[in-house]
């Protein structure tokens, strides 16, 4: 079930999947449908978004990432994939090349969440940043990975999107109940 809120302009995600083997059909796609999911299940108010799947090549991930933001104005954009310390894994480098602020809290506390699931979490190198209007973070490639991450970060990005410009994300708080002061106001 998808819930609407109407409150000003409908938000605009970005799911940015990072893998050789999807790009190149060897593979499919399962990190993007599983944040698109959680948007379907947890986002109250009006939204869309754009996806695309890259390669795990810096250039081709920056490129994606200056179109979602500047072309298509997504308001957040969530990568999938590249996170790890393997050569090719070069999703954090695109996302600090293209932020103009860091957001270290975001990674910090990613690979907290995780750690309490596997000992493995701390190979991960997630970053979040804001380039312009649009918050931009990293999440694991695996769906399973994807969902217990997402459905604590998440609980910060509605106030984020608020405090850089963007419009109001209503949350479903059966799902992930959104934090923000009490004096933060509705536009």
């Amino acid at each position: 079930m998808r819930w609407i809120t109407v409150v000003g302009d409908a938000a605009k995600f970005g799911i940015l999947t990072v893998s050789d083997r999807a790009h190149a059909g060897e593979y499919q796609d399962e990190g993007g449908p599983a944040i698109l999911e959680f948007f379907e299940q947890a986002v109250r108010s009006e939204w869309t978004h754009h996806s695309i799947i890259v390669p795990d090549e810096q250039q081709q991930i920056e490129q994606a990432l200056i179109d979602l933001s500047d072309s298509k104005g997504c308001d957040v954009i969530v990568t999938t994939g590249g996170t790890g310390p393997a050569i090719r894994d070069v999703t954090p480098e695109a996302t600090i090349a293209v932020c103009e602020r860091i957001m270290p809290g975001f990674g910090e506390q990613m690979r907290a969440i995780s750690l309490a699931f596997v000992p493995t979490a701390i190979l991960s190198r997630q970053v979040g940043g804001i380039r312009g209007n649009c918050l931009i973070f990293n999440l694991p490639g695996r769906p399973k990975a994807i969902r217990e991450t997402i459905d604590e970060i998440w609980k910060a990005v509605p106030y984020c999107v608020d405090l850089i410009g963007g419009p109001y994300i209503d949350m479903n708080d059966d799902i992930c109940e959104a934090f923000r002061p009490k004096n933060a106001r509705r536009r």
